[in-house]
């Protein structure tokens, strides 16, 4: 059981990490497209990783 958790801790690091950089970006940057700010915030913490990929891909202002 350890072992598995070991295993896992770099996903779990890499998906915090991938979190915490949406996060900053959403409320850094100027301007989201779609969806307000908090409704962005919502989605990334509530599907890591795919809710920060769609965030990246389509609510982000090029």
């Amino acid at each position: 059981m350890k072992s598995n958790l070991a295993a896992l801790l770099p996903v779990f690091l890499l998906f915090g990490a991938f979190l915490v950089f949406c996060l900053i970006d959403v409320f850094r940057i100027r301007d989201v497209r779609y969806l307000p700010r908090w409704a962005w915030a919502i989605i990334c913490v509530a599907s890591v990783p795919l809710g920060g990929i769609i965030y990246l891909l389509i609510g982000r202002v090029p």
